[in-house]
């Protein structure tokens, strides 16, 4: 039985002290397969040093996150995109709109959201999709430019049932983390007629961490948290859910 963790910043400071404690803990739980989302200029070389010393483990992407947007935004892009032509990344992520923390720059997102869309149709790559109070907007856009290539994960996805219905009818898979375990979450109604074969599971490590941590620190082995929880909605065993998730991974990232 292995897991996948489609999204896990694991190469974030919050790590620093005890880093590689944490990693082997996260291969001890039996995730195994880790994708690595970028976030910025800057996050780029801690990325990639963790994907050289695990990478049997470890695989990046590369993108702009929404909230690193700002008046350079295409500095910051010209940067990002140079690295496609320097080695393998396995997504364009993680990108998209977040129009909780502040909107002062949102048609600099929406550009940058449709331009990194772009690259993912020009180099044959999924993307991952940030969509922070702003589901809505993104499906319009993956609409408006109607491509077959463009595909990928909803990361964090807390949308309504409608909303998870119609990202499904578009192709997209839905990442499923922390959120799910929790009291009050609408989640496993969202999820509740979307089937496994739609699904992906994820930490957003170190934040989001599922219950019995949530407030503090999350890591790739709690997962597994994740996973029990969504075998307990869906009526499925544990290993159902970590073979069927998995496979939808390797369906997205092509490995």
């Amino acid at each position: 039985m292995i897991f996948t963790d489609t999204h896990t910043h694991l190469y974030s400071e919050q790590f620093k002290a005890d880093r590689a404690q944490m990693m082997h803990r996260t291969i001890d739980a039996r995730v195994r397969r880790l994708f690595l989302p970028n976030i910025d200029v800057q996050s780029i070389q801690p990325m990639l040093d963790l994907v050289w010393e695990f990478p049997e483990n470890c695989f990046p992407m590369m993108g702009l996150h929404p909230c690193s947007v700002d008046e350079h935004v295409e500095a910051h892009l010209f940067q990002i995109q140079k690295w496609f032509k320097k080695r393998k990344f396995y997504a364009v992520g993680e990108i998209g709109l977040d129009y909780y923390w502040s909107t002062e720059f949102k048609e600099q997102q929406i550009s940058a959201f449709k331009k990194q869309c772009q690259w993912a149709i020009q180099y044959d790559l999924p993307v991952v999709i940030h969509s922070r109070n702003s589901t809505a907007d993104i499906i319009s856009i993956i609409k408006e430019i109607n491509h077959q290539k463009l595909r990928g994960i909803f990361h964090c996805f807390s949308g309504t049932d409608v909303e998870a219905e119609e990202i499904v009818s578009l192709g997209f898979y839905l990442g499923i983390g922390g959120v799910l375990t929790y009291n009050k979450s609408t989640l496993p109604d969202a999820i509740a007629n979307i089937g496994l074969e739609h699904l992906v599971l994820e930490t957003d490590s170190p934040y989001l961490a599922p219950i019995p941590y949530r407030g503090k620190r999350n890591e790739s082995s709690y997962l597994l948290f994740v996973a029990e929880k969504l075998a307990e909605i869906k009526n499925v065993s544990i290993e159902k859910v970590a073979a069927v998730t998995t496979e939808n991974s390797t369906k997205i990232f092509g490995i």
